[in-house]
């Protein structure tokens, strides 16, 4: 089956980021959604429980995707889920429910703290040390999701002065180097969009064979960045960057607009300049675009027990099952952006010479990631041919607000191969 997860997903991570704030961090709204899926066949009277308000669909829907998603692993983005339970607690409705969830899902005794936290170093590829929660005595049940990246560039970046940022960029004055865009190998563009104006967009893609598991053809992560001009809120910069990581692998993604449709000169978010060139565009008119974004790292946890985040109203859904409870859930989540490459995990618990062409003109523009701008990291699966379970599929997001500085390890030219 084919998955359709943008409007849900997006519609959870604008709840999810919006209880954060506009505060630098990071988050995975899949991880919390798939955990609160695995409560979508419980019941038949599961709908009242306002589950579907969270979930953006019914939650037999979601229980069916989340399966899709876990039975169907993506290579570069391992996802594992775990019920456990404490074997006293055992009722003959919990364990008809346990039946009902996705192969892939771990079920079994609740684990000691000890194991509990191996769970989440095994499932985080070891970027998270510990469990989110503390399990206590008074735990009877237990729900768990993980997803996890760790790829490298197919094409590294180059490296630039800070100043590359812009004269108006608050960070230029506060860090040393940037990453730019190498000569080939990553796509910016410049795209309009309803929830906050026109924006630029800048996309790396994983290498072959990047990851913690084999690839598999078809199947890649590309990690989309948007900026948007200074004042537009976050929660719309982010709307945005979900809308635009939907169809970023596209030959044509949808918005982008020509440079030749655009003013010259300089803005907060690009310097757009026009030169005599030689050029095979058809028309005469070449565009092209460069980027300057910093490096980052982020490293949160959240609370997910919060209005409109679902967790309440999966206590509700679970309470049948074990004889009441009342649910914590937390989500524990890493990011590292550079110029090599990009790795995240979150554990969410509940408990390419011719001859000379003809002259013509270019427009290039030079992208800048100058001020706090959206990431969203997505899924392509295009295996066998068509369209698989994880295409376009957001894995995490985040608002950049507080910027690295290339780390000295970083500073040398990576051999030639």
């Amino acid at each position: 089956m084919t998955t359709n997860l943008h409007g849900p997903l997006a519609r959870y991570a604008a709840r999810l980021h919006g209880s954060v704030g506009d505060r630098h961090h990071v988050a995975s709204p899949l991880g919390a959604w798939l955990l609160l899926a695995l409560g979508g066949s419980t019941g038949p009277d599961r709908d009242a429980d306002g589950l579907a308000d969270a979930l953006g669909t019914d939650p037999a829907t979601a229980a069916r995707t989340a399966a899709a998603l876990l039975d169907a692993p993506h290579p570069l983005v391992p996802a594992a889920t775990a019920v456990w339970h404490r074997p006293d607690a055992d009722t003959d409705a919990l364990a008809a429910w346990r039946a009902t969830l996705p192969r892939a899902t771990q079920t079994g005794p609740l684990p000691d703290q000890a194991g509990l936290d191996a769970w989440a170093r095994r499932h985080s590829a070891g970027l998270l040390d510990r469990f989110p929660l503390t399990r206590s005595s008074r735990v009877v049940l237990a729900l768990a999701s993980a997803v996890a990246t760790r790829i490298s560039w197919a094409d590294p970046f180059d490296l630039a002065p800070a100043t590359a940022l812009g004269p108006d960029s608050p960070w230029a004055g506060r860090l040393t180097r940037v990453l730019r865009t190498p000569g080939y190998g990553h796509r910016a563009w410049i795209a309009a969009t309803p929830e906050a104006g026109d924006v630029a967009v800048h996309a790396a893609a994983a290498g072959p064979g990047a990851g913690t598991a084999g690839a598999g053809a078809g199947a890649g992560l590309l990690v989309v960045s948007v900026a948007a001009a200074p004042g537009v809120a976050p929660a719309d910069v982010l709307a945005a960057a979900y809308r635009i990581a939907t169809d970023a692998d596209a030959d044509e993604p949808a918005g982008r607009r020509s440079l030749f449709d655009l003013p010259l000169g300089a803005t907060p978010l690009w310097t757009l300049r026009e030169e005599t060139v030689r050029t095979h565009a058809r028309d005469g008119r070449q565009e092209r675009h460069t980027a300057a974004l910093p490096c980052w790292s982020a490293r949160d946890e959240h609370d997910l027990a919060g209005p409109g985040l679902g967790f309440p109203a999966l206590a509700r859904v679970l309470a049948p099952l074990v004889g009441g409870t009342e649910v914590e859930a937390r989500q524990a989540v890493v990011a590292r952006y550079s110029r090599y490459g990009f790795e995240a995990a979150a554990v969410t618990a509940a408990f390419a010479a011719v001859s000379l062409p003809p002259e013509g003109v270019a427009r290039t523009a030079e992208l800048r990631f100058g001020h706090p701008y959206a990431v969203v990291a997505v899924a392509t699966d295009r295996r066998g041919g068509g369209v698989g379970p994880w295409h376009g599929v957001p894995v995490f997001s985040g608002w950049v607000a507080e910027p690295d500085d290339v780390a000295e390890g970083e500073l040398a030219d990576p051999p030639v191969a």
